[in-house]
């Protein structure tokens, strides 16, 4: 049986899952017709018709989608259109969930047999709970990451299965046997969309300035989410006339995660890696003040940052908004370099948090449930 799927994503952490899932898909179904839209590595599984859309699309925040309305636009028809032509039996819709709800009630409305499967449920538990039971209605199950989101969508009526976080399979490839801590290194992890780093990258680098400073054997080591985000550093770092205080890499997260001592990280999912590696850090976010009263509106939690949600309490601390400058920031990161009970407790609370992520194989699930879906179509 061989079968087609329409698969969606957005970001680059979506494009890093779904092309996991994609990878087990085609194990069970190797003739397995594959389109849509997401990023390089979801090319590289799917073949010619996913397009690499993820540099354009990956944008936050209410406003910054306002401004590119037209375009955003064009991509929904122009998919729609590939939709219409292809009639996949499955649409799998990966996070993104402002353009893949809305993509989710047009196929249903047009194409009622199609089955809809979303992988990484949206966080409209933290921001707009009223909107589930139109997901329950829209979709035929949700694949969550986190334990505590199951019972929120089931008892809304919509099928859920908690299949774990792919970031366990994911990470296992990139842990270093017998890496050694530097105990002088401090990552920097602007984020992986390009607004983010405008608005984050500048404040790392004073804070890096204020620390070197007073700790002049200190190293900063900062990795660019893309090729073209490494330009972009390597200008705010010319710009900002530090000569070799931060050393820009082209990716290499991973490794640096393993390395540093500590670090400061953009909200997302860098953050779960951070807990999943051990890297004590401190969060900082910060989007246009309209995103922001408008969010501030809507979200009802006590933490913004996944590590905390998970825990059910503050394992690092988060820097919001105007919090995010650079005097805060630094003397958070001071702690961790001074103090080393206090990065020993946030390393534990990370370590705990993490196990709560669920086992290996969350692809291998994933992929279980779409298959049970392709197969009800044979």
């Amino acid at each position: 049986m061989a079968g087609r799927v329409y698969v969606v994503a957005g970001e680059l952490s979506g494009d890093a899952h779904g092309a996991g899932l994609l990878r087990a898909l085609r194990h069970l179904h190797p003739g397995l017709d594959i389109a849509g839209a997401g990023g390089p590595e979801m090319q590289a599984v799917g073949g010619s018709k996913v397009r690499d859309w993820v540099e354009d699309a990956a944008v936050v925040g209410l406003w910054e989608v306002l401004k590119r309305y037209h375009w955003f636009k064009a991509q929904f028809d122009e998919m729609l259109a590939d939709f219409r032509e292809m009639r996949p039996e499955v649409l799998l819709l990966i996070d993104y969930p402002g353009f893949n709800l809305r993509f989710a009630d047009a196929v249903k409305t047009e194409f009622p047999e199609t089955r809809i499967v979303y992988y990484i449920s949206p966080q409209v538990w933290a921001w707009n709970k009223g909107r589930i039971p139109k997901m329950a209605r829209v979709l035929d199950e949700m694949l969550c990451l986190f334990p505590f989101e199951k019972p929120i969508f089931e008892d809304a009526g919509l099928k859920t299965t908690f299949v774990g976080h792919p970031l366990v399979d994911e990470l296992e490839a990139h842990r270093m046997a017998g890496v050694t801590v530097n105990d002088s290194l401090v990552g920097l992890f602007p984020g992986s969309r390009e607004r983010e780093v405008a608005r984050l990258f500048p404040m790392m680098i004073e804070t890096a300035k204020l620390l070197r400073a007073e700790r002049p054997a200190l190293c900063f080591e900062a990795p660019a989410a893309s090729p073209k985000l490494a330009v972009m550093m390597r200008g705010m770092v010319a710009k900002a006339r530090i000569g070799s205080l931060i050393q820009i890499t082209d990716g290499g997260s991973h490794s640096l995660m393993q390395r540093a001592a500590c670090g400061v990280i953009a909200s997302g999912t860098a953050t779960l890696e951070a807990a999943c590696f051990g890297l004590p850090y401190c969060l900082v976010y910060k989007v246009s003040w309209p995103t922001y009263v408008a969010g501030a509106l809507l979200i009802k939690l006590e933490h913004i940052g996944l590590v905390n949600i998970l825990a059910g309490e503050e394992v690092v601390e988060e820097f919001i908004q105007a919090e995010a400058e650079p005097v805060s920031v630094s003397r958070a990161v001071g702690r961790f370099l001074d103090e080393p009970h206090h990065r020993a407790r946030v390393r534990e609370g990370l370590s705990q948090t993490a196990a709560k992520l669920g086992g290996p194989g969350a692809h291998e699930r994933a992929a279980g449930a779409v298959d049970a879906w392709l197969r009800a179509h044979a």
